[in-house]
């Protein structure tokens, strides 16, 4: 059993092992690549992990979530392009995309009619960026439903066998 550590304001790579219940040394049998010395310095924020540490810590503690992380916190491209995506129910992903999407659904004539012309004049702009904003929630919405697949299927609770044959068969009907 690992021993925990009392340190306040651990980072996500820290609670992630933790949760786990492995020591640094059981952690880095896990994950092959990384020395105990190596997950103790990005635990301790005394570096940053590499995001091929990162896929790899991904893979073997089965949270893809922490991909995103590292992307919309710790990438200097990401954090630009990144929105970092919280773990939820299926319910409330559903929901907030429903929510999302019955919004967008009243905006879309008036999406059409700023669009039209090809330019969006001063008096359009508030509409368009309040548009724009909506899109972003719907993106972010799909971000998270990927995230949640994806968590299912790294822990079993989705057959991966299963669900990529399915893809793969409704991929090849829309071709």
């Amino acid at each position: 059993m690992a021993r925990v550590s009392t340190k306040e304001n651990k980072n996500i790579y820290h609670k992630t092992r933790e949760e786990l219940h492995l020591t640094r040394e059981a952690a880095s049998e896990l994950l092959e690549s990384l020395a105990p010395e190596r997950i103790e310095k990005i635990e301790n924020e005394r570096c940053l992990p590499h995001p091929d540490e990162v896929l790899v810590m991904a893979d073997k503690y089965k949270q893809p979530s922490l991909c995103n992380y590292y992307c919309a916190n710790q990438c200097p491209i990401g954090q630009q392009y990144v929105p970092e995506v919280k773990i939820k129910d299926l319910s409330q992903i559903v929901l907030e995309m429903l929510a999302s999407l019955n919004s967008m659904n009243k905006r879309k004539e008036r999406l059409i009619e700023i669009t039209a012309d090809g330019m969006i004049s001063e008096d359009e702009l508030t509409d368009f960026i309040f548009i724009q904003k909506e899109l972003e929630r719907i993106s972010i919405t799909v971000e998270t439903l990927q995230l949640w697949a994806e968590r299912m299927l790294a822990t079993g609770a989705i057959d991966a066998r299963q669900y990529h044959a399915c893809k793969e068969r409704l991929e090849t009907e829309e071709n």
